[in-house]
């Protein structure tokens, strides 16, 4: 018999497109920062907004580069696949301190071709390639909370 996976429910209903540029701002973000994935964003079909906690501000061109980096990546064409695993299989792969208390045992883990793995019960899409370009649209820094907010949207495909 079949054992069927228990998942935590899900209370939203991305826009598979942009719920997946996030994953891969998120991953960029790690990258060229060194940050941890942003732990407030705000998904939606017309713009989206995620927090990073940076040390100083980026420079504009940095900005440009996150923007050039994220859109070489969407370029690729990338499958998007999901795999189910324990908690214990997951903690080498993704970083599960972002996830509730009451995560369920199983967890669904999206990967972006080789750029990007995510413990997420989110929509996405299948491949990059459904993405369209991405465009930072506005940020700004908080030195006092030492956050930087990106504000972005995507142009999609016609």
């Amino acid at each position: 018999m079949e054992q069927q996976i228990q998942l935590n429910d899900h209370n939203k209903q991305e826009h598979p497109p942009m719920h997946t540029t996030e994953h891969l701002l998120n991953a960029t973000m790690v990258k060229t920062f060194g940050c941890p994935r942003s732990r407030n964003a705000h998904i939606e079909r017309k713009k989206s907004k995620c927090d990073y906690i940076l040390s100083s501000c980026p420079t504009a061109e940095q900005i440009q580069s996150i923007e050039d980096n994220v859109n070489e990546v969407i370029s690729q064409n990338l499958p998007v696949t999901v795999e189910f695993m324990t908690h214990e299989q997951a903690k080498d792969i993704v970083d599960l301190s972002k996830l509730p208390a009451d995560a369920s045992e199983t967890l669904r883990i999206v990967r972006i071709g080789d750029y990007d793995a995510c413990a997420c019960i989110g929509l996405h899409v299948s491949n990059t390639s459904e993405v369209g370009t991405f465009k930072i649209i506005s940020y700004d820094y908080d030195e006092e909370k030492q956050t930087l907010r990106i504000r972005f949207k995507l142009i999609e495909k016609k």
